[in-house]
Formats: structure tokens, sequence, C-alpha cells
């Protein structure tokens, strides 16, 4: 038996109704939107937010430990970009091997409003396409949007979406 039945097996039984599957994926989804939104917006005011690929991939090689959680953000002119692709499959990957949750945001616009549009230093547009939540070990906090949000990563990664795609809310 290959692995492929294996999920079409334990798939059945669930998908049954696909309506209220849909509505329950849904459902899901705009909570773990919420739930992205809350921890961004409690990061950001205790300083505990990583943005921008280069910056992130710094703190990722020195410090791995410190990661909480990673978000990815592409717009869709975004998507042609091979240099950030490229970056966005190495940071996956480095996630990927340190256990670290990750998720895809779709909207830099609505990210650039949550954790702030500009750099406080020289007012330029800061580089959103990466942001890494960090929890310093000697001042662990727990924040009930960060298990939210790791349960929706696991039960993703359980149906095979290992990054899957969160949509903030309005």
């Amino acid at each position: 038996m290959t692995l492929e039945e294996i999920h079409s097996q334990e798939a059945m039984p669930e998908t049954s109704d696909s309506t209220a599957s849909s509505a329950s994926t849904s459902s899901r989804m705009q909570s773990a939107g919420k739930a992205l939104q809350e921890l961004l917006i409690s990061s950001h005011r205790r300083g505990c937010l990583t943005a921008g690929v280069y910056e992130s991939a710094k703190l990722m090689n020195v410090d791995p430990d410190t990661v909480a959680f990673c978000v990815l953000a592409a717009d869709e002119e975004d998507e042609g970009d091979i240099a950030l692709q490229i970056h966005f499959t190495l940071i996956q990957a480095f996630c990927c091997e340190n256990d670290i949750d990750i998720v895809r945001v779709n909207d830099i616009q609505k990210l650039a409003v949550i954790v702030g549009a500009t750099s406080e230093e020289s007012g330029e547009p800061r580089d959103l396409h990466c942001i890494l939540v960090t929890n310093p070990s000697e001042d662990a906090w727990k924040d009930p949007s960060l298990d939210k949000l790791n349960l929706f990563c696991e039960e993703s990664r359980n149906v095979n979406d290992w990054v899957p795609n969160i949509t903030l809310p309005e």
C-alpha cells in the first residue's frame, strides 16, 4: 500500500459532505488569519519581530533557537521574482530542518499596516517578504495566537500542506 492510498482511505470519511468540509476549511483559514494578525501585533509591541529576507536569514543562521514562527509574504508581482523564490525555498528548508512553523501570506500591504510600513531610521519601506517571530529564551512568553497557529500548521502538515497560505482579515 502506498502513502497516497493510505491518505485517500483516511480522507474518505471526512469528505463525505464536501459543503461542510469546505465551510470548515474556510472557518479554519479565517481563524488562522485572525490568529496571525494578533500574533504579529503582540510580537511587534514586544519587539520580537525580525523583518526582511536577509535579516531573517542572518538571525536563523546565528540563533535559530530564538525563532518561534516564520511568515513568508509575496504579492502577485513577486511570484515571478526568481531570486525571491529561491530565498523562500532556502528559508522553508531551514525552518523545516529546525522545526519552525511557517506560513505564506499573499498581501504585503496588510502586513505593512500590521507591523509598520517604514523603517524608523530611514523612512524607507521595509522588506516584509520574510517576518520572524522571535522568542528569546531568557524571556519565554506564551501567546495563545502562537499556539493556535502552531496547531493550524500541524493540521496542515497532516494533509500534506507543508507551507499553508493564510489570508489576513480586513
